[in-house]
C-alpha cells in the first residue's frame, strides 16, 4: 500500500512550499485532532494561476485545476503543521469558493478539482463534506479558493 506522498508522486503532484498569507492570519491552525486552513488561493511560484471570474475570463477546465493547486496549497499548510500528509486520519470537510459570473452554475464541477485530488491522495480516507459556493469575487481577484479541515 503506497503513502499518500507517494500517490502524489504518481500523479505527478509534489506539496509545493506554504503560500505566503496575503493578509493577518496563519495558513493552518491545529486544535485539539483536527486542522483547519485558511482560504488557499491557487498561488503557484508566489503567483496566481488565473485571474478573473469563471464563466468569464477564466474557463471551467482553467478553474478546475486552480481548485486543484488550491488543494495543494491546503496540502502544504496541512504538511507544515504535522511534517508529514501520513498522520492524518481524515479529511472531513472541503469548502470551495468559486468566483463566477452570474449566469455560471458550474461550482459543483469546478469544486471536483479538489475532491477528486484528495480521493485520489487519500482514498475513502480523502472523503468528506463539502460546500461549492458561487461568489463575486475574492482576494487578488482569484476565481477560486479553498478550505479544508482534517483529522490527525
Amino acid at each position: 500500500m503506497s503513502t499518500p506522498t507517494e500517490r502524489l508522486a504518481a500523479l505527478g503532484l509534489s506539496i509545493p512550499a506554504v503560500a505566503k498569507p496575503v493578509a493577518a492570519y496563519v495558513p493552518a491552525v491545529r486544535t485539539g485532532s483536527y486542522i483547519f486552513t485558511s482560504g488557499q488561493l491557487p498561488m503557484r511560484d508566489g503567483q496566481l494561476m488565473n485571474t478573473g471570474k469563471v464563466g468569464g475570463e477564466v474557463t471551467q477546465d482553467e478553474a478546475v485545476a486552480c481548485a486543484q493547486q488550491c488543494g495543494l496549497n491546503a496540502l502544504a499548510a496541512i504538511h507544515a503543521e504535522l511534517g508529514s500528509l501520513e498522520a492524518i486520519k481524515r479529511v472531513v470537510k472541503v469548502v470551495v469558493f468559486v468566483a463566477s459570473t452570474p449566469d455560471f452554475t458550474g461550482q459543483p464541477l469546478v469544486a471536483n478539482g479538489v475532491s477528486e485530488l484528495l480521493g485520489e491522495v487519500f482514498g475513502d480516507l480523502g472523503r468528506h463534506a463539502r460546500s461549492a459556493v458561487g461568489v463575486p469575487v475574492l482576494p487578488l481577484d482569484a476565481p477560486v479558493e479553498v478550505e479544508m479541515i482534517v483529522e490527525v
